[in-house]
């Protein structure tokens, strides 16, 4: 099924309509989808790189808009559509024990970690901030940077480097993702003792 989402989504960024794809992948990516918009923002940038900042604000815009309606369905809907929505992903048991230990510092740490790595998947992070009461314009403002610079670096990196840069990209993404979590694990261990 994974592989099925991945190949429609990639498949978009061919259409005429691919800046309207990219939003909705982004914003829909922020709260309930399970492929990360780069899959569609990366062939659309580098298929024409001076807009690529362009797709990088489209980018931005929905996947913040997506994250301010993840933190509505964690704070009004959570047991109605984020509860079912987790079990569905098999996120749920996660979920609830991020939502035991979690406060506003660790809500921060990991839209900074799903920012650069997808660890954990934003969409958790949005629901999360929602259920525990992240103050919406606080959250708004964090995911403003944490998307953005994302979406930015990216485009800096496709505008300098091109293609060499994606298969980059592509072939150390778990190298990548491996590294974010490592470096999630230890903030949130030095976090959590140094208030002990």
């Amino acid at each position: 099924m994974l592989r099925g989402l991945y190949d429609w989504t990639l498949s978009l960024a061919a259409r005429k309509s691919a800046e309207w794809w990219l939003a909705f992948i982004a914003f829909v990516e922020s709260s309930v989808f399970l492929v990360p918009a780069d899959v569609l923002y990366l062939p659309m940038a580098l298929s024409k790189p001076e807009r690529a900042y362009r797709y990088a604000l489209i980018a931005t815009v929905a996947s913040v808009l997506g994250g301010i309606f993840g933190w509505f369905i964690g704070h009004y809907a959570y047991e109605a559509v984020a509860k079912p929505i987790l079990e569905f992903y098999g996120k749920y048991d996660e979920f609830e024990a991020l939502r035991t230990s979690s406060g506003i510092g660790f809500i921060i740490l990991m839209l900074i970690t799903s920012g650069a790595a997808h660890l954990p998947p934003i969409k958790v992070v949005t629901i999360l901030s929602g259920v525990i009461g992240v103050n919406l314009l606080l959250f708004i403002g964090l995911a403003i940077v944490a998307r953005g610079a994302r979406f930015l670096l990216l485009a800096w990196l496709l505008r300098r480097y091109g293609e060499p840069i994606k298969e980059f990209i592509e072939k150390r993404l778990g190298m990548i993702v491996g590294a974010g979590a490592a470096a999630l694990i230890l903030l949130y261990i030095l976090v959590r003792y140094a208030h002990a």
